[in-house]
């Protein structure tokens, strides 16, 4: 089975992955909020311990991550490219770190998790045959074709 999107296949996103595409909306919604909730977990713990350093280029990552992912949301088959891509490389990376960091104290640990769940969360926009009928359907509104 090929992972790479196709918007231009003649088949309805139903006949190519066999589910309903309304079906993946909800599942798809749940994965772009966790994405963004693992994204701005970091931010949110440094202001809620009191730290206010580097707020402005939190809050522009912060909305620049949302509208990202209001874009995969839309249909736009290059930020679900970009967003796999983005989720893939930072899950491998923040593992690493973590994995590196946890022989420092059970905080790497921690941040380990969170690289996993990059690596969870973006696997699941590629390869859960739900979510990729709905953003299939989604890609074809976007074209002008018939979901």
């Amino acid at each position: 089975m090929n992972a790479a999107p196709t918007p231009d296949a003649p088949t309805t996103p139903d006949d190519r992955w066999g589910v309903p595409a309304a079906a993946g909306r909800w599942p798809t919604l749940a994965v772009l909020i966790a994405l963004y909730a693992v994204s701005i977990t970091p931010f949110v713990g440094s202001l809620l311990r009191g730290q206010a350093t580097n707020v402005g280029s939190s809050v522009l990552t912060a909305c620049a991550s949302a509208l990202l992912l209001g874009l995969v949301w839309r249909g736009h088959v290059w930020a679900w490219r970009f967003t796999v891509a983005l989720s893939m490389v930072a899950g491998l990376l923040v593992f690493v770190v973590g994995m590196l960091a946890a022989t420092a104290g059970p905080a790497g640990w921690v941040v380990s998790g969170a690289g996993l769940s990059y690596l969870l969360l973006g696997t699941a926009l590629v390869g859960t045959p739900v979510i990729r009928a709905f953003l299939d359907s989604r890609w074809a509104a976007r074209r002008g074709r018939r979901p």
